[in-house]
C-alpha cells in the first residue's frame, strides 16, 4: 500500500513546501488540487476551497506539468492523481486538458465527478446526464490513457458504494473508477466497509481517507469533519476490510479538521495510520 496527499489539505503551504513536508514525513505521492485559482480569493487568509497555495490552476495546468512533474521528481514523490472538481458533464476539452497533464506528469488518472442530485430533474434525469457524460469521459480516457475516476461523495448521485457502482458499472472499468472516502460516507452512504468494497469490485480505484463526526447544532444534528483519531471511522475495520478484497494501491490523506496545524497533520495522522495498519 503506498500514501499521498490530497494537497486541497494543506491550503497555507505552497506546492514546494507541502512536497519538501511529505517526503520528509514518509510519503510516497501526491495528489495536485486542481481548480480554477480566483483573482478575488487572493486578499483572503489561506482556506482549503478559496484561497488554497497548494492549488495548480486548471487554466494552466497544461503548460505547468512539466515543472510540477520536476518538483515531485525532486522530492522522490508520485504524482498519483490530479483531483479536479469538474464534473462528467462539464467541458469535455477543459476534461481532456487536465487529462493531457497528468499524462505529462506520469499519473494514471483523474479526478471527474458524477453530477450533484437535483430534487427538480429528479434521479432518473440525473443519472441519465450522467451516463451520458462518462461515455464522453470514458472515450477521452481511451484517447489519452488516462483513467477517470469520480469519488463518492454527499449531495451526488453517488453517495454510496451501492450507489456508485450502479453508475460505474455501465463503463469499462480500465478507464472509469471510483473513490471510496472514509469521511464523505460518514455525512452520507455509509455501508458495511467490506461488503462496500466487494460491491464496487473492480471498479475500486482509489481511496480517500479522513474523518468526520454527527454533531448538535442549534435544534439540530449535522455532520462536520473530525481529526483522525476523534470521529466515527473505525479506521482499524475499514483497512482489515481493504486487506480482504486485495486492495493495494494509493490511499490519499485528506483532514480538514481544526486540532492541527497541516505540518502537524501531515506528521501524525501517517503515524496514526501506520500504527493501525502494523
Amino acid at each position: 500500500m503506498k500514501y499521498s496527499v490530497f494537497t486541497v489539505g494543506l491550503p497555507e503551504m505552497t506546492i514546494e513546501e507541502a512536497l519538501k513536508k511529505m517526503k520528509e514525513y514518509g510519503y510516497d505521492g501526491v495528489d495536485f488540487r486542481v481548480t480554477e485559482i480566483k483573482e478575488e480569493f487572493a486578499k483572503e487568509p489561506p482556506s482549503y476551497w478559496r484561497n488554497n497555495y497548494c492549488t495548480v490552476d486548471i487554466n494552466t495546468v497544461e503548460e505547468k506539468a512539466e515543472e510540477l512533474k520536476a518538483l515531485a521528481d525532486k522530492y522522490g514523490l508520485k504524482v498519483n492523481a490530479l483531483a479536479s472538481y469538474l464534473t462528467c458533464t462539464d467541458d469535455i476539452d477543459k476534461i481532456t486538458s487536465v487529462m493531457r497533464a497528468a499524462k505529462k506528469m506520469g499519473a494514471g488518472r483523474i479526478r471527474v465527478n458524477a453530477p450533484k442530485y437535483d430534487s427538480e430533474k429528479g434521479y432518473k434525469k440525473v443519472f441519465e446526464e450522467a451516463l451520458c457524460g462518462f461515455q464522453r469521459v470514458e472515450e477521452r480516457a481511451k484517447e489519452t490513457g488516462i483513467k477517470a475516476h469520480f469519488e463518492m461523495h454527499h449531495g451526488t448521485i453517488a453517495p454510496s458504494a451501492s450507489a456508485a457502482y450502479a453508475l460505474a458499472k455501465n463503463f469499462d472499468p480500465e478507464y472509469i473508477g471510483v473513490i471510496y472516502d472514509t469521511g464523505n460516507i460518514i455525512y452520507e452512504g455509509l455501508e458495511e466497509y467490506q461488503m462496500a468494497l466487494e460491491i464496487l469490485g473492480e471498479y475500486l480505484d482509489h481511496v480517500h481517507i479522513k474523518n468526520a463526526c454527527w454533531l448538535k447544532k442549534g435544534e439540530k444534528y449535522g455532520a462536520d469533519w473530525a481529526s483522525f483519531s476523534d470521529g466515527y471511522a473505525d479506521f482499524p475495520k475499514f483497512f482489515k476490510a481493504l486487506k480482504a478484497v486485495g486492495y493495494d494501491g494509493y490511499v490519499t490523506f485528506e483532514d480538514f479538521s481544526g486540532k492541527e496545524s497541516s505540518d502537524e497533520k501531515l506528521k501524525n495522522n501517517l503515524i496514526f495510520i501506520k500504527e493501525i495498519i502494523g
